[in-house]
């Protein structure tokens, strides 16, 4: 990573600690939840993880109908730190929020950490999920890699262009890389040391 590259992910970090309601968004396995986690303390914000929201026990799907209202209600609170993607509620959350942080990974990091992730948590419910959504194995899973293949080609375009769309007074993070992750994650830990 360029110096230029490093110094423009540190000054959005550094805006980033006056935001009050910031949205994560990018590939399942890019990290997203476990940022939140590392993140929400740090900028002294509440975490929403839209896994836990969405997922009832057993992996029931929340109704759509019922799924818009509770989104519409988690995006109306005055400060948060919400994960998660969902398409079909990006855009109300995307114009609630301050700021967005796309983890823009490759999809073959994406499927090796879903793979580790499955592996670490199997037969157990993993932090950022409802009680009763253990890992597994199933039918389902093996369609859930492929959702992740063909995430460049199908998700990823349109999150840009909601991106491009909202841009106007919001702070927008492309995060391209691990490494780009590490910088940002970083920079906000030293802020964190700084505001204690």
């Amino acid at each position: 990573m360029s110096k230029q590259r490093k110094q423009e992910i540190e000054a959005q970090a550094d805006r980033l600690q006056a935001l009050e309601r910031i949205l994560l968004v990018g590939c399942a396995g890019a990290g997203k939840s476990t940022l939140a986690r590392a993140l929400g303390p740090r900028l002294q914000l509440p975490v929403i993880h839209l896994d836990r929201e969405y997922w009832r026990p057993g992996w029931v799907e929340t109704p759509a109908e019922e799924w818009a209202l509770r989104v519409d209600e988690l995006v109306g609170q005055p400060r948060w730190l919400m994960d998660g993607n969902y398409s079909n509620t990006f855009e109300p959350r995307i114009r609630r929020a301050q700021a967005v942080v796309f983890l823009d990974f490759p999809r073959a990091l994406c499927i090796r950490r879903v793979l580790a992730r499955t592996l670490k948590n199997f037969g157990r419910n993993r932090p950022d999920m409802r009680e009763g959504c253990r890992e597994r194995v199933d039918r389902e899973y093996w369609g859930f890699l492929l959702w992740i293949w063909n995430y460049p080609r199908r998700s990823r375009p349109r999150i840009l262009e909601s991106m491009e769309k909202h841009r106007e007074g919001r702070e927008m993070l492309y995060i391209k890389s691990p490494a780009e992750l590490k910088v940002l994650q970083a920079r906000l830990e030293q802020g964190s040391a700084i505001r204690r």
